[in-house]
């Protein structure tokens, strides 16, 4: 089994990150998501690649570096213009030959993997696996109707009145009989080829659909809030680790990491955490749920439940909560009650009141 793995999206809805790095690269605890899909893909024993991307391509190959890390045989492939996701797997035939594939969104982040469901489409082997979760509003998602035993009768794209509460999370298991369904379908209203309408073309057809409800915690990482909900996650599962330095006068307490070339002084950090290589925190309290990226300035300063990617320095200024921080972006305090604020495109500031 292969796998593809699609990472052209634009990421409209996590500007204005995405104006200067491609969604799939938000670090959730210091580690883009896309590295965190792979690490989901080669645990299933997958160890051929494909990767769709568009315009953004050598930042996503350049970050990922020499593949061989990962245990797996990694091929870029071009998508002009993001086109729909039966689209990626037209662009990738070439690549995918006659082999099953799985196929993973490269914002999607699953919390206790997929083994087993990729086990039970190796010995079922139906067309078309799916793997749905149980959302308040399907309404923004591609619904399945299922029966008792799993199998899908239908499958609806974002549907004004949802008969399921069931949505198609970014994972999917195909034979090639999806290569038949994918040429077969026309582009929806809005100009792009789905991959529901892919796989409905298979189930009006007789074809065996499954589906199965996954029961861990599912990320689409497509939204700040989502970003900052699933780092928490991760972070709850995080093992403590002290490579950096810790002085005397710092404590610690739960599950925190503090990285190689990392220094923390004066300063109170509570897990779960993670402070990254060569940042320096201090006189600076560190909330839950933190992630402190590389190369990063805390001083004076107090963070909680938010990110801070690499390079981004925060002095002065207490009370930071459900915040995300640029790269090498600077948040600073200054005496008197004027304030300086410097606002990229789409971005949103809340000051005190």
């Amino acid at each position: 089994m292969k796998a593809l793995v699609l990472s052209g999206g634009s990421g409209t809805r996590l500007r204005p990150f995405s104006h200067s790095m491609p969604k799939q690269l938000m670090p959730i605890a210091n580690r883009p998501v896309l590295e965190h899909v792979l690490t989901r893909v080669v645990e299933l024993g997958v160890t051929e690649i494909g990767i769709v991307v568009g315009n953004r391509g050598r930042e996503i190959a350049d970050a990922l570096g020499d593949s061989s890390r990962f245990g797996a045989r990694i091929t870029y492939i071009p998508q002009e213009r993001p086109l729909g996701l039966a689209h990626c797997v037209a662009v990738a035939q070439d690549f995918l030959e006659d082999d099953d594939f799985l196929m993973f969104l490269g914002d999607n982040m699953l919390s206790h993997g997929v083994t087993a469901i990729a086990e039970d489409f190796r010995v079922r082997r139906p067309a078309a696996q799916l793997v749905v979760h149980k959302v308040a509003d399907p309404r923004q998602f591609g619904v399945a109707e299922v029966e008792p035993d799993g199998t899908v009768v239908r499958l609806v794209e974002k549907p004004a009145a949802p008969r399921s509460d069931l949505a198609v999370v970014g994972v999917y298991f195909f034979t090639p009989a999806i290569h038949e369904a994918v040429a077969a379908i026309s582009p929806s209203g809005r100009g792009e080829l789905e991959i529901t309408h892919a796989v409905q073309w298979l189930i009006e057809r007789g074809e065996a659909v499954c589906a199965t409800e996954y029961s861990g915690h599912w990320s689409d990482t497509g939204r700040l809030e989502d970003v900052l909900d699933c780092n928490r996650h991760v972070l709850d599962g995080l093992a403590g680790r002290i490579t950096g330095e810790v002085d005397g006068h710092s404590r610690l307490t739960g599950q925190v990491v503090v990285e190689a070339g990392a220094r923390v002084s004066r300063s109170y950090i509570e897990g779960p955490a993670i402070i990254g290589a060569r940042s320096t925190v201090c006189d600076s309290r560190i909330g839950p749920h933190t992630s402190i990226g590389r190369n990063c300035v805390i001083q004076d300063a107090g963070l909680g439940y938010s990110i801070a990617l690499d390079g981004a320095r925060v002095t002065g200024v207490t009370g930071v909560t459900g915040s995300v921080i640029g790269r090498d972006a600077t948040v600073t305090c200054v005496s008197g009650s004027q304030q300086r604020l410097i606002v990229g495109d789409h971005s949103t500031v809340v000051v005190a009141a």
